[in-house]
């Protein structure tokens, strides 16, 4: 009974790492098309959230049984309720990605991108799209390091996202009220999506060590512990 308890585990896991993987999927295409104007490609994002947002209730639903079947403590407990919240998050970053999708479709034929901010919300995309791909492999393999990959990169996102406010506040601002209201929302969109990916690398941390409260070095020194903990191959 115990094997079938941790194979339970571990399944939950595997299955955060599915859904990760999947909206990983959905932000690269709905920025994409957010800067092409590629307005199939916005209704995949659109249709395939329903996808995500499927797994993570089937997700939820697994947890809900092991904790009523198997009242696991300690670090065990901690799994279940991180996959709980974990999956949360999930599904909200998919959202974000296809808010994203829903901005390229409203405007399609036109671009949802307002002129003079091509190159900053191309970037916000991209690191959107490395944070997401980080945090699948943060899911996958718990190596702590990438917490740190992941919040430096979210720095970067919420400097950008700042630039863009100062951009459609300052004078020289010459978008109508449309351009206006896209810069903003998916400024928005693009940083919420990386505050996401920040809040599931602070739980995967704590998973790992126990502590809210780790600093950087202190994540250095626990991913080193968990290296020499490793078997040689």
């Amino acid at each position: 009974m115990r094997e079938v308890f941790h194979r339970s585990l571990e399944d939950l896991q595997a299955r955060l790492v599915e859904i990760a993987d999947l909206v990983t999927v959905s932000i690269d295409k709905a920025t994409h098309a957010f800067a092409t104007s590629d307005v199939a490609l916005a209704e995949e994002v659109i249709a395939n959230d329903a996808k995500i947002d499927e797994l993570a209730v089937t997700l939820d639903e697994q947890a809900i049984e092991i904790l009523a079947r198997q009242q696991p403590v300690a670090r065990d407990l901690r799994i279940v309720v991180f996959a709980l919240r974990v999956s949360a998050s999930l599904e909200r970053m998919g959202d974000m990605a296809e808010h994203i999708a829903q901005l390229a479709r409203l405007r399609f034929p036109e671009r949802a991108i307002p002129k003079g901010l091509k190159g900053t919300f191309t970037r916000m995309g991209e690191l959107d799209v490395e944070i997401s791909r980080t945090l699948s492999e943060l899911l996958r393999t718990q190596d702590l390091r990438l917490a740190d990959t992941i919040r430096n990169a979210d720095d970067d996102v919420d400097e950008l996202h700042a630039s863009v406010f100062e951009k459609v506040l300052s004078d020289t601002w010459k978008g109508e009220a449309g351009a206006t209201v896209d810069a903003t929302l998916a400024s928005r969109y693009h940083e919420r999506f990386a505050d996401h990916a920040v809040a599931i690398a602070k739980k995967v941390v704590y998973l790992a060590t126990g502590d809210w409260a780790v600093e950087e070095e202190d994540i250095a020194l626990a991913a080193e512990a968990q290296g020499s903990a490793a078997p040689e191959a």
